[in-house]
């Protein structure tokens, strides 16, 4: 079983739970006078406070996908990565792995919908990154053979994995969920994190004589996508939604690409491009694509375009609250612009999961098929 399995989890917890048990049954026993006895209660505990840590840490890696397997978390991952050398005809887009949704049926994506692992190319930037496509079940179904779909590319943020936008923040399960109930048209998304030139945070910024980051989301991505799946090209068939970072990322891109997007979300996003030792000099002295990257800066100084923007906080919990408030007021035709505020909420998953529902809703209802 490996180490994100369920069962493995599951089994930790019912281990946990049977030597609380035992230790509240043995005690009245050990609790005589000598070593023996004293060497029983210390065993004792010790053995259930390990049991519960072990229970506690597994839930946490679940959650948050610090390690992927048994290997990875004892260090034995040592094996080195290998460079492909791929033609220039390559396809922008290779499938690398299939797999079904965890739901009724969800083994027939015609069904359920299917979750594609790939490898997407990018030739004007030079990027090269996975991604997770979420393909809805009227993609595979006859009587939608020749439909296309809109599309939203969902980032997480620094310096999270894809992974966690299928676990962790489960999109697809709450695309599917919406779209079942009638709340939001089928989508197809595409999920990664924004750093596609680990470790370094880029920001989504082309950076001078560095990765071009920006190039790599707002065109290569989605252009890779569409010819590659049914989904259309023009900027309402598309929208940018993420996290923190990725939340950013979202607003930047929609901001400064209205030709692309037509809509972009921002949870919990902040809204000038971070500079630390995570990033490195972003922008080599360069003062404006320092201002660029401000958007802020930008809704005052470049025109806006037809984009719609979501942008989320709270007002207890989070730091972005003013932040959003002047992005807001910033915000001019022929531009869009709708908040979610909530009462209180953390920089987490938590938050996030009570806002990615009426999220996708609200992207879903500023985008178009055709």
């Amino acid at each position: 079983m490996g180490l994100t399995s369920n069962k493995v989890l599951a089994l930790a917890v019912l281990v946990a739970v049977v030597l609380f048990a035992l230790t509240v049954r043995l005690w009245p026993r050990l609790a005589r006078r000598g070593p023996k006895a004293v060497l029983g209660r210390v065993g004792l505990l010790l053995v259930t406070q390990l049991s519960l840590f072990a229970a506690v840490g597994l839930a946490a890696n679940n959650y948050f996908l610090f390690y992927g397997s048994w290997a990875d978390l004892l260090g034995q991952e040592q094996e080195m990565g290998v460079v492909v050398d791929h033609s220039a005809g390559s396809r922008d887009v290779r499938v690398v792995e299939k797999r079904g949704m965890d739901v009724p049926g969800g083994h027939h994506p015609a069904t359920g919908g299917q979750i594609q692992k790939v490898v997407v190319e990018g030739p004007r930037s030079g990027i090269e990154s996975p991604a997770y496509v979420y393909l809805p079940p009227e993609y595979f179904q006859p009587a939608h053979a020749r439909r296309t779909f809109p599309a939203a590319v969902v980032l997480t943020g620094y310096p999270g994995t894809a992974e966690n936008l299928l676990k962790g923040l489960r999109y697809p399960r709450t695309a599917y969920d919406q779209a079942k109930a009638g709340k939001m048209q089928p989508m197809v998304l595409v999920m990664l994190r924004p750093t596609v030139a680990p470790p370094r945070d880029t920001e989504c910024v082309d950076v001078p004589g560095g990765p071009r980051t920006e190039t790599f989301f707002a065109r290569d991505l989605p252009e890779a996508i569409s010819r590659t799946y049914r989904v259309g090209t023009k900027p309402r068939n598309w929208g940018f939604i993420g996290n923190s970072t990725g939340g950013y990322c979202a607003l930047k891109i929609a901001l400064h690409h209205p030709d692309r997007f037509a809509a972009g979300a921002g949870l919990s996003a902040y809204y000038k491009a971070a500079e630390d030792v995570t990033t490195g000099d972003l922008f080599r002295g360069d003062a404006k694509l320092r201002n660029r990257a401000d958007l802020l800066w930008s809704l005052d100084n470049v025109r806006q375009g037809a984009s719609s923007f979501l942008v989320t906080t709270s007002r207890q919990g989070e730091g972005n609250l003013r932040g959003t408030r002047d992005f807001i007021a910033k915000v001019k035709a022929p531009a869009r612009v709708s908040s979610i505020t909530l009462d209180s909420g953390g920089h987490n998953f938590g938050t996030w999961n009570r806002e990615i529902p009426p999220a996708l809703v609200w992207m879903s209802g500023r985008l178009s098929a055709v």
